[in-house]
């Protein structure tokens, strides 16, 4: 008989938890949720509120093997994950196992290590009914939404679509900065630069215009900009001010999930989901030579920048051994206010294990991974990088120019690690000789410059992240699922980084927010996670959270059905006649984009692929260019006669100005002997 039996939920995690503990111990895996709601029905008792839970498909053998297993052994030990997801799915197994929840059986632990996992056994506790009762208010909550909203669309737009409660408004999101993007109106503005040179170092250096007697001037015209250059003919350039100064920069904090998927997005090109999963492995183990497996990170779903005193320590000693002492500063980083704080922040477990002593034990990904969570651990507790500032402003017929230069003084922490930022405006800092107030300068060249001003920047999956840890919707366990979610249901599409909403995603958008905009809203569903955090904290009950909710959104879907009864959607109507019946086809939308129906439909069900033309034609035949996509979504551009008659194909789109083409090479396939 087996003297304790401990569950965890991945193979991975029970290998590395295997080997600190001794004596009679086995540890064995779920392989994650063990029982769900039905997938075939609603699977919540509409009056209690109840779940109707069930075991999942395809897990019955594991399941008589978990209860044999558990039959046994003297103690069974529940040890999933830190979070309200790992108390759900302990809730879940104690239930299968009959053990009594208020049994002390529960173990957790932040970090996967020989001291975690030893004092979090001699700790164990009950289930915590707050944070299994938060899931499951989260999980009923969207399955109501979902399975009550999506019918909707079924019979509005196609079959299959789906709504959910946050990658709606997660859509929505990047619907209304299409919009915004679409109803940009760009504005003309100006930049005049002059080249001074200064006459007793022979050294030049560029400054801005920035207006007249000390008050700003923006320039908007070509005429304002030759006003200004005919006032500055034959003017004298005099240093009017020199400021001389410091400037420190702080390291940023340890990364919370957000900051990782963020970051790993811009500096790896990761996608959110890609990250979360190398995390994972890291967290759970990796085989380390002559160490076995080790787990080399914290828990990767946290939002707290809280670390403990032990990794201070360790941050300390390799600071000041591989830097210096003056490099170290000991540094507290304050979490956000609605933070939920029960982790510490993503970290490196053994400080000794740098990145390039385990390179050979991890893949490429892991390496990467690993590298920028633990350069980013260390240097956050690394001291401020400090820089010698000097500003100056020059006066030329009562214009005023600056010019900005900094050089560093002391790298600190950028001696490892520099934080980087979507859409980041870098500073323009000159190399300023030393100059005295008063002296004039040579003018060598003014040049100007015209600019408009640009539309926000579409989202990429970090800045989107970002907006909705910003905005409050989701938690740290969540980012990664709405994300895959939507690409995956083809609400929205990555061109190069960017999340663009797709036809469908339009359309869904639309019905959504008309009829449902209680529910899809960002004010909403910030609030709800609101009560979610309530209710994890003991101050709500999950029924009375749901029940407050269900009843006028009930009410709400009724009356939504009803006047969508007798409502077509209005398609627009092509010149292509149905080969079938002859009616003139509309333009549908589907999980693939665009298609040709025929409107007669369900008596003629015709259907077919709606091929997009450009107004160029092709450069080689002349004949019309389709836009045709990849099974990544890129567009590309073919000629109609390829390839019987002509061989163009490329993936820039064709224009009369663009001589040069990016022509796509097809491979020929070796054919084996």
């Amino acid at each position: 008989m087996t003297d304790k039996l401990i569950i965890v939920e991945s193979p991975a995690k029970a290998n590395t938890i295997k080997k600190f503990l001794g004596g009679n111990t086995k540890v064995v895996a779920s392989m994650g949720h063990i029982r769900d709601l039905p997938k075939s029905k609603l699977g919540i008792d509409e009056k209690t509120l109840e779940p109707q839970y069930i075991n999942i498909r395809g897990k019955g053998d594991l399941i008589k093997s978990l209860k044999k297993e558990a039959k046994d052994a003297k103690k069974v030990y529940l040890a999933t994950d830190p979070d309200r997801e790992g108390e759900a799915i302990a809730w879940h197994l104690a239930n299968i196992l009959s053990i009594d929840p208020n049994e002390i059986c529960r173990v957790t632990f932040n970090e996967i290590t020989k001291d975690a996992v030893k004092e979090a056994m001699k700790e164990p506790r009950t289930i915590d009914m707050d944070l299994t009762d938060a899931q499951q208010a989260r999980r009923v909550l969207d399955r109501i939404v979902g399975y009550k909203i999506s019918p909707v669309l079924w019979k509005k737009v196609q079959k299959g679509l789906s709504a959910g409660r946050v990658q709606s408004v997660a859509v929505k999101l990047i619907v209304d900065r299409e919009e915004e993007i679409e109803h940009f109106i760009p504005e003309e503005y100006w930049n005049i630069y002059v080249k001074l040179k200064d006459k007793k170092t022979k050294k030049s250096f560029e400054a801005k215009f920035y207006g007249k007697d000390s008050e700003k001037i923006d320039i908007h015209s070509e005429n304002e900009v030759n006003e200004i250059l005919n006032n500055l003919k034959g003017a004298k350039y005099i240093v009017d001010d020199i400021k001389l100064g410091e400037k420190k920069r702080a390291p940023a904090p340890p990364f919370t999930t957000s900051t990782m998927q963020q970051e790993a997005s811009r500096k790896l090109g990761f996608a959110i989901k890609k990250t979360m999963s190398v995390a994972q492995g890291l967290y759970e183990g990796v085989k380390i030579k002559e160490k076995g497996s080790v787990g080399l990170i914290t828990y990767m779903r946290t939002d707290s920048t809280r670390i403990s005193e032990v990794a201070r320590s360790a941050a300390k000693q390799h600071i000041e051994a591989e830097f210096g002492k003056e490099y170290y500063e000991n540094r507290y980083y304050k979490t956000k206010k609605d933070s939920q704080d029960a982790h510490e922040a993503i970290r490196p477990t053994y400080i000794e294990l740098t990145p390039d002593k385990i390179k050979a034990d991890l893949t490429k990904d892991q390496y990467k991974l690993y590298k920028l969570i633990y350069n980013r651990f260390i240097a956050s507790q690394m001291a401020s990088a400090i820089y010698d500032t000097v500003g100056v402003k020059i006066l030329a017929n009562n214009y005023v120019f600056k010019a900005n230069g900094q050089t560093i003084k002391f790298k600190g922490f950028m001696a490892l690690y520099v934080e980087t930022e979507d859409n980041e405006e870098k500073e323009e800092y000159e190399k300023i000789p030393y100059l005295e107030k008063g002296q004039e300068l040579l003018n060598e060249k003014i040049d100007t410059k015209q600019s408009f001003t640009e539309p926000p920047a579409r989202y990429t999956e970090a800045s989107l992240v970002k907006t909705l840890e910003e905005k409050g919707i989701g938690r740290p366990s969540t980012y990664s699922p709405i994300i895959t979610t939507i690409l995956a249901r083809r609400y929205i599409e990555k061109i190069q980084k960017q999340l663009h909403p797709t036809e469908l995603g339009k359309v869904v958008n639309k019905l959504l927010i008309e009829n449902f905009k209680d529910v899809i809203n960002i004010e909403f569903t910030a609030e709800m996670e609101n009560q979610f955090d309530k209710i994890a904290e003991g101050k709500e009950n999950w029924k009375k959270v749901i029940s407050d909710f269900y009843n006028p959104f009930k009410v709400t879907v009724e009356k939504v059905e009803k006047e969508l009864e007798h409502v077509k959607l209005e398609y627009e109507v092509s010149d292509v006649p149905c080969d079938k019946c002859g009616r003139m086809m509309v333009i549908k939308y589907g999980k693939y984009g665009k298609f040709l129906a025929c409107p007669g439909y369900p008596e003629c069900q015709n259907a077919k692929p709606l091929i997009e033309t450009i107004d160029e034609p092709c450069p080689k035949c002349g004949g019309k260019i389709q836009i045709r996509k990849t099974k990544k979504r890129r567009n590309y551009y073919i000629c109609e006669n390829n390839p019987e008659k002509c061989d163009y194909i490329s993936w820039n789109k064709p224009s009369q100005d663009n001589k040069k083409k990016s022509t796509i090479t097809k491979k020929k396939k070796s054919k084996k002997k």
